[in-house]
């Protein structure tokens, strides 16, 4: 199990988040957006600290506070990394998209490639049977096919489903080293 013990400030960019806690990016940027800050991609992420982008936005001191607490609360938790997690939810919307594309029973391939600013970017597809070089978790009810040769970077990657204006599969890497300032791509 990880931890980290440092610390997310209102003082610190957006920018300077995603570069120092890479690994869990793309949870920081869930969280940012569903607080109103649709900034996480675009330039003022460079510049703009949390608080200004906060208070810039409208939101008050209390919703600043609240969304540091929030940002290191992500930061707190623990990861297995002896494992792929699925989450209930995310589980939950794989099997209802395969109903409703006619693929029940398909695994859920757990992939990345070459692509983005960072370098890698996680891909995610229906998988009617493993592969012979795969490894199988299964995480309620829902097989989850990885290539071995990916085990190394992907082991303890947790895989949930958002609702909300940027609904979708999100996954967070605790190996990642380094991610792209809308966290959608990452390197090692």
């Amino acid at each position: 199990m990880t931890q980290t013990t440092e610390k997310i400030t209102k003082d610190m960019t957006i920018e300077s988040i995603f570069a120092k806690f890479p690994q869990k990016a793309q949870k920081l940027a869930t969280a940012l957006t569903k607080t109103g800050l649709h900034c996480v991609g675009c330039s003022a992420a460079t510049w703009e600290t949390l608080e200004s982008g906060v208070l810039g936005h409208g939101l008050t001191e209390e919703d600043l506070e609240k969304l540091v607490n929030t940002l290191n609360s992500i930061l707190e938790e623990e990861t297995n990394l002896e494992t792929i997690t699925l989450t209930q939810r995310a589980a939950e919307k794989f099997v209802a998209i395969c109903k409703e594309d006619g693929k029940v029973g398909y695994g859920l391939r757990f992939d990345e490639k070459p692509a983005g600013c960072s370098g890698f970017e996680y891909a995610l597809d229906f998988s009617p049977k493993a592969a012979d070089d795969d490894l199988i978790i299964t995480q309620h009810g829902v097989d989850i096919h990885i290539a071995n040769n990916t085990l190394e970077r992907l082991l303890g990657a947790e895989i949930d489903y958002v609702d909300g204006l940027q609904s979708g599969f999100k996954i967070t890497n605790p190996n990642v080293r380094s991610s792209c300032g809308c966290g959608n791509s990452h390197g090692y």
